[in-house]
């Protein structure tokens, strides 16, 4: 067989790369899982890497090549047909920054309809509410925003004492279980192949639409903002990623271009699931604390722009974060074959 040397390694040389960079991922992560269709890809360059050592082992001019192969192809031979339980290796702070916006970026469409589905209830609840007022009942069913926007603002400000002296802890216990428990609902709802997801969604979006339109319609956007933005710029973006996750699993409960039972498919997307709701949980615990500790504090308590640039840079934060954070390869993805 008669080869051209040097193209030869030129061509090859990318997937040998490539290869390296998922070996040194498997090698320094002992936690690292690769999907169904990294494995493959995995399967296909070790036979590549291996068809190519065949091919150079006549050669003695390039022996480093050669060695360098031998190596890489030794290496996810190993990785193949390893038999050892590997260690388990606790990394929150890891999973968080970077396994958690990764998983995020993966699902971006999921996230984007859970988004339009929420807008279109908002904007579903306050066209109703500004087509008829007297519908309020019903689409607000809630004692405390049941009122004129004005008294209840009137009211809030009057307060010149902390009510919730002593119970903030139990108070933001309380609103971290229970939207913990409505966002396991929207995940969970995703059973019924979006549809129960869906629905709460759009729900949702109804409701903060009509407040939104009330509050506004009665002059008081500027104690709305105040009110909602601290807590709510985590708070309202946690749900949309436990829609996400919901959606993600309606997509593995119908199938869609692809031949894998449902079971595959299940187990397919359960580490994305549980990566996302965990990430859920950890920014409601977060909008729990500042909505115990920060947003029931109105003036001449706490004034309202304080409480809104707050609001607002937590809001870029946290896109920058699901955005970035964790966008950079590790070391061990970057380390490519030696030249």
């Amino acid at each position: 067989m008669i080869i051209n040397l040097a193209r030869f390694i030129t061509e090859e040389r990318p997937h040998w790369t490539e290869l390296e960079a998922m070996l040194s991922r498997l090698e320094n992560d002992a936690g690292c899982r690769l999907s169904v269709d990294e494995v493959k890809r995995f399967h296909l360059l070790h036979e590549r890497a291996s068809a190519d050592l065949a091919k150079i082992a006549t050669f003695a001019a390039e022996p480093e090549v050669r060695r360098y192969l031998e190596s890489l192809v030794a290496r996810a031979y190993g990785e193949i047909h390893e038999t050892r339980r590997r260690p388990h290796r606790l990394a929150p702070l890891r999973w968080f920054f970077r396994t958690f916006p990764r998983t995020f970026r993966r699902h971006a469409g999921a996230f984007g309809m859970a988004m339009a589905v929420t807008l279109g209830g908002a904007a579903f609840g306050g066209l109703a509410l500004v087509a008829d007022p007297e519908a309020k009942a019903a689409l607000l069913p809630f004692e405390h925003l049941s009122g004129d926007p004005a008294d209840r603002v009137a009211q809030e400000e009057a307060v010149q004492k902390d009510e919730l002296s002593g119970k903030k802890t139990m108070f933001s216990a309380f609103l971290m279980t229970h939207n913990t428990r409505v966002s396991i609902a929207a995940l969970a709802l995703g059973m019924s192949w979006g549809i129960g997801t869906l629905i709460l969604l759009f729900y949702n979006g109804v409701i903060l639409g009509a407040v939104a339109v009330d509050y506004v319609m009665a002059g008081q956007a500027k104690f709305l903002a105040g009110w909602l933005l601290p807590h709510g710029a985590v708070e309202i973006p946690a749900v949309l990623l436990a829609g996400q996750a919901g959606f993600v699993l309606a997509r593995a409960m119908i199938g869609w271009g692809t031949r894998d039972s449902l079971a595959a498919r299940l187990r397919q997307v359960a580490p994305d699931l549980v990566t996302l709701i965990g990430g859920v949980a950890v920014l409601l615990v977060w909008a729990g604390f500042v909505e115990a500790f920060l947003s029931q504090y109105h003036e001449p308590v706490l004034p309202y722009e304080v409480k809104i640039t707050f609001g607002v840079v937590e809001l870029m934060l946290l896109a920058l974060f699901l955005a970035k954070s964790g966008s950079r390869p590790d070391a061990a993805e970057t380390e490519g074959a030696p030249r």
